[in-house]
């Protein structure tokens, strides 16, 4: 069951677009949990120049196999150009934690 499971990171420019996002994730099961992280700032640099802008991270709790599914909600619904879609394995984890993740991920 070890990395059968994936934490996705995405930003998005505003706490609603973030929601939005979030909400149709976890409608279509796609996703078990969403973790919004308050505003920060990203420090970039995009086109040769250096960018600073203030931007919601999501964290998101899913089975590896629903990665495509993922990706595609995120670029469908995105405003930037280029977004972040970063996917990391899971390790370890509670197993109790990691089976509701199985059950909420269909």
């Amino acid at each position: 069951m070890m990395n059968d499971h994936i934490i996705v990171l995405t930003t998005l420019p505003d706490e609603t677009m973030a929601r939005n996002l979030a909400q149709e994730l976890i409608k279509s099961q796609v996703a078990a949990c969403i973790n919004i992280m308050p505003r920060m700032r990203s420090i970039y640099t995009w086109k040769g120049k250096i960018e600073e802008g203030g931007e919601h991270l999501l964290m998101i709790k899913t089975r590896a196999e629903r990665y495509s599914a993922i990706e595609q909600a995120i670029r469908a619904q995105h405003p930037y150009e280029l977004p972040e879609i970063i996917a990391t394995p899971i390790s370890h984890g509670l197993p109790e934690y990691l089976n509701w993740i199985d059950e909420n991920s269909q």
